[in-house]
């Protein structure tokens, strides 16, 4: 039998993944209590308190999982005969999937006859989430997982992902952002527009004037590298700016149409941690990221 997993970082919630018997990995963020691991230490997230806090002053960090972490998390599944398919966030922005390798090498030792198969989304947040909500409904077909992780990883790169930072001292200290000036305009109003590229890492394409320019800017690369987009699903993220984001979706409605399913998402705590409150974000389907 093939267990299912995906971690907090795609943006998936427990509700999702239960609807589709999907294992769900925790990635926590470290304040200056305590690690928090997102629904484990929290049933529920509130993302208002979470990026208040970050408002009022907060900078959280972020930790990898250690191989004796996840080796609770896939032992158990090995142990019982079943093979494991882990879709993910980006391997290139983390060193949590070395420790997942060393863990890995463990328990392939230990039940050699064991299957292990993985899909790097090469994104985070909403462009993970975007890729993931695609192979969830890929099931449906039951399609052999050799023949499913083809697919996937064929699909990779078509989905882009392109946001805007509102404030950039999350990004100064994370160092996440290659190509991008902590320094630059918080008080002139200019926000950094950010995609993640082929390579699954975030880097400063451009500059916006205000929210309203940042806005046109992500619709223009919707329109010019969009692919099909009215009959893929469109995830608009946000770090607590529920009105912005309505507004891209408005926006979006006006140049392809009324019909266009839309995903409005959160951007998860570990996530949110490194682009702070503020910031809304677009994933779709594309020609390249």
């Amino acid at each position: 039998m093939l267990k299912i997993y995906t971690d907090t970082d795609t943006d998936i919630t427990p509700e999702i993944a239960n609807k589709y018997n999907v294992k769900l990995i925790s990635m926590p963020y470290v304040t200056p209590e305590k690690v928090i691991y997102p629904y484990v230490d929290f049933d529920k997230y509130d993302h208002k308190a979470f990026y208040d806090s970050l408002r009022d002053g907060l900078l959280p960090s972020t930790s990898a999982l250690s191989p004796e972490e996840y080796k609770k998390y896939f032992e158990e599944d090995f142990k019982n005969g079943d093979d494991i398919l882990y879709i993910h966030f980006s391997s290139a922005m983390t060193a949590t999937f070395t420790f997942m390798d060393e863990a890995l090498k463990e328990l392939k030792e230990k039940y050699p006859e064991r299957k292990f198969y993985r899909v790097d989304t090469k994104a985070i947040t909403i462009g993970s989430y975007s890729i993931v909500r695609a192979i969830f409904d890929k099931l449906n077909e039951n399609l052999p997982v050799e023949e499913l992780v083809e697919w996937a990883n064929n699909q990779v790169d078509h989905y882009a992902t392109y946001f805007y930072a509102d404030d950039l001292k999350f990004f100064k200290r994370s160092g996440r952002v290659s190509g991008i000036s902590a320094t630059m305009g918080t008080l002139l109003g200019i926000k950094p527009i950010i995609c993640i590229d082929e390579k699954g890492v975030m880097r400063s394409l451009t500059k916006a004037k205000g929210r309203k320019g940042a806005l046109n800017k992500l619709v223009d690369y919707v329109m010019t590298l969009g692919d099909d987009v009215a009959n893929y699903r469109i995830v608009i993220g946000h770090t607590d700016l529920l009105e912005v984001a309505e507004k891209l979706a408005e926006m979006l409605k006006e140049k392809l149409g009324n019909d266009l399913l839309i995903d409005f998402v959160v951007v998860n705590p570990t996530a949110g941690s490194h682009c702070g409150p503020n910031a809304v974000g677009v994933s779709f389907h594309s020609i390249h990221r």
